[in-house]
């Protein structure tokens, strides 16, 4: 369980992992920063960090996500914990041997002898007009990837006690914020020991009809979704993952052998998506308490267009996510 804090302040999605990488910072003199424009920081999270923390603690890279991810797993081998930005998280595909081939094996291939402790910080997901090469959710395909943590918070609460969580771990984490959401504001608590553990799963609502199982930026759409269902008599369940590996297989099940329903929402491409490997799950070990088949909102099946229709149209929505759920919902 996420710790007590009784002490909480106004913050932005941003300013919460501003605060995290700060707090961690102080606390620990292993953790530092780098990435391209770091110091600037397009969305904000670090932003002029290095006049609070040190110059030598927040690095500006050149443009070679490979060449500065490698970097970073060199520092986790000989005992400092980096977080590393990159700038979109469509630009992870720039150095998919350094995370997939040796950040996620080294332990493995040593026995144990040596750990990665690294943060890789990937901003994603649809933002207005930011076209095929800057709107990827690409959670799905590191999923599939054994020693890889993957963490998709939806609120600044979840951005802040995750993001410590995963500095403090020894294995590589991905750190998918959602572009979105960096403006949403919530009560983030304030104490520097506040985290939210890896692997444990948020019921958001509680419902009896159908269960929503939403990752990232399609929480707060979730949520409305649900609110307006409500109105018309149908009862969601929703279930935030906060973290997809590890996964909190236990919090999905129980709810899905309660309401005998489920729908999947991501913003990710349908097809091999995450939602596909949740509907694996659930069909494989609550298939008796299904009272029909798995339904999956997803993105089309195309690279994202740079058009505002069209994006839209591309893109999952709160009119999709309430179809899906009346569709389950008349069934069984």
């Amino acid at each position: 369980m996420a710790q007590v804090a009784t002490e909480t302040g106004l913050l932005a999605y941003f300013e919460a992992i501003r605060l995290a990488l700060k707090e961690e910072m102080e606390l620990d003199p292993a953790v530092f920063l780098m990435g391209e424009d770091v110091r600037f920081s397009i969305f904000g999270p670090t932003k002029d960090l290095h006049l609070e923390v040190g110059e030598d603690r927040v690095l500006d890279t050149p443009i070679t996500e490979s060449g500065f991810v490698g970097a970073a797993i060199g520092a986790a081998l000989t005992g400092m914990r980096p977080v590393v930005e990159i700038m979109f998280a469509d630009f992870l595909t720039v150095c998919m041997d350094q995370i997939i081939n040796q950040a996620a094996k080294v332990r493995f291939m040593t026995g144990g002898q040596v750990k990665v402790p690294m943060v890789i910080r990937a901003p994603g997901g649809f933002l207005t007009s930011s076209a095929a090469q800057h709107s990827q959710s690409l959670e799905a395909i590191f999923m599939h990837i054994p020693g890889l943590k993957i963490c998709v918070p939806s609120n600044p609460v979840d951005a802040k006690g995750l993001l410590k969580s995963a500095i403090r771990d020894d294995d590589p984490v991905l750190f998918f914020e959602h572009k979105a959401l960096y403006y949403a504001s919530d009560q983030v608590p304030m104490d520097p020991q506040f985290t939210v553990p890896l692997g444990k799963a948020a019921v958001l609502r509680e419902g009896s009809d159908v269960t929503v199982f939403a990752v990232s930026g399609m929480v707060s759409t979730s949520v409305s979704a649900a609110k307006s269902l409500e109105r018309d008599g149908i009862s969601v369940e929703l279930i935030d993952p906060r973290t997809l590996a590890p996964l909190d297989t236990r919090t999905l099940l129980d709810s899905v052998r309660k309401t005998g329903r489920l729908v999947t929402v991501e913003e990710g491409c349908l097809t091999a998506g995450v939602g596909a490997e949740i509907s694996a799950i659930v069909t494989g070990e609550a298939w008796d308490s299904l009272k029909g088949p798995v339904v999956r909102v997803a993105a089309k099946d195309q690279p994202v267009p740079f058009s505002p229709c069209l994006e839209a149209a591309c893109a999952p929505s709160m009119k999709s996510i309430m179809a899906a759920v009346r569709e389950c919902a008349a069934v069984g």
